[in-house]
């Protein structure tokens, strides 16, 4: 079997995440730089290596400071573990839709991390282009890869949720 390669096409496609924010309210990002690599035997995503890093500094938040604190040794401390990445393990059928089986490695800290899929199918764009689109919706614990920071609010609870709920858009590119 041919080995097909695939990659993102970063104009249509966003690494993104949420996070409550004082118990009530949803702050979201983003990683700006990320690479990929995406091999399939054939069209085959179910034999899939999925490999991805993205570089910290390039959080975005569209806030300066809270960017500048996420990088900071309170969260992510970008300085000594400036990417995070994940390796997938596997890519199988689940019902309608797929699930993504691999290792997020976070402040050298990896944790098998399991993400349901949707994948959208192939299809070619009008230049010819065969075209791969995978939705991809998760939910992590911060607090499982060291990121612990947080401060209490006088009314209770706590200014930053630990779930972090991982939206990534993909459209791949067949090389």
């Amino acid at each position: 079997m041919a080995t097909t390669k695939w990659t993102i096409d970063p104009t249509h496609s966003e690494i993104g995440f949420k996070v409550k924010h004082m118990m009530f309210t949803n702050v979201s990002g983003k990683f700006d730089n990320y690479e990929a690599s995406i091999e399939t035997n054939e069209d085959d995503f179910t034999t899939g290596n999925f490999a991805f890093s993205a570089d910290i500094s390039s959080i975005d938040t569209r806030n300066e400071d809270r960017n500048n604190h996420l990088k900071s040794a309170d969260f992510f401390d970008a300085d000594n573990f400036p990417k995070l990445s994940f390796t997938s393990t596997s890519f199988v059928p689940n019902g309608d839709n797929y699930e993504l089986t691999g290792d997020l490695t976070i402040k050298d800290v990896t944790k098998q991390v399991k993400l349901p899929v949707e994948f959208s199918g192939l299809m070619q764009d009008p230049w010819g282009n065969t075209k791969a689109g995978l939705n991809i919706e998760g939910k992590i614990n911060r607090k499982d890869w060291g990121l612990n920071w947080n401060s209490a609010l006088e009314t209770g609870g706590v200014l930053v949720g630990e779930e972090v709920k991982l939206i990534i858009d993909l459209q791949l590119v067949k090389s």
